[in-house]
Order: structure tokens, then sequence, then C-alpha cells
């Protein structure tokens, strides 16, 4: 399963944007996803998750400025990112589980599907 997101550009230091990733359907009900991103030279690192029951967990640097969420339906992922700053630079990552989580998951072995990715560049 590939996972396709969007919504990645580029914008000033200070902009938002908003990414968007289509769950898929044969495991959406257990909506265990996350947003993660890579920057050049760098690790892919998690940037938010959540979990079966709607609780999420964010990385230090972007809490209060992004904003992980499902549609009612469990059919899309998104990520809020408002107050971009230049080490948000970095492509951006849609993953999910087979099955459901208690607490989001953080670890990159934990998913089963991942998108190809979106990419945001802050100047």
């Amino acid at each position: 399963v590939q996972l396709v997101e969007s919504g990645g550009d580029s914008v000033e230091a200070g902009g938002s944007l908003r990414l968007s990733c289509p769950a898929s359907q044969d495991t959406a009900r257990w909506a265990c996803m996350g947003w993660w991103r890579q920057a050049p030279g760098k690790e892919r690192e998690v940037v938010a998750a959540i979990d079966t029951f709607g609780n999420t967990q964010y990385k230090e640097s972007v809490k209060g400025r992004f904003t992980i969420s499902l549609d009612n339906a469990k059919t899309t992922l998104y990520l809020q990112m408002n107050s971009l700053q230049p080490d948000d630079t970095a492509m951006y990552y849609c993953a999910q589980a087979r099955s459901a989580c208690a607490g989001p998951r953080l670890r990159e072995n934990e998913y089963d599907y991942w998108g190809q990715g979106t990419q945001v560049t802050v100047s």
C-alpha cells in the first residue's frame, strides 16, 4: 500500500501549510498514523503521531505550532503547520500502521505503510 501525501510547498518564515494524506482504507478504522520528516543529511524523525483513540504526541520543537488530525470518517490524515521556521524544511512523510495502537507510535518500524513524501521548504 502506497500512501500519497500532498500540500508541501515553499513558504516564507511565519507562514502556514496543511499537509494531507488519504489513509489506506483497509486499516483506516485503526487510525494509527503519523507524520515524519527528513531534512538533508539528517535521519528521519517523527513530527507528530496519533493513536486509535485520538491521543496525539508531538516533537518538542513543533508543539503549539503543528496539529495532527483525522477527519471524522478517518479517511484523511492532516498536519496543520503554523509559524513555520527554516528548521522545518524537510521532506514530510505520512505513515500508517496495520493494527490499532494505544498510544502514538514513535518508531519507524512500528509503521507498515509509507508515502513518498512531500517537500516543505521554509525561507
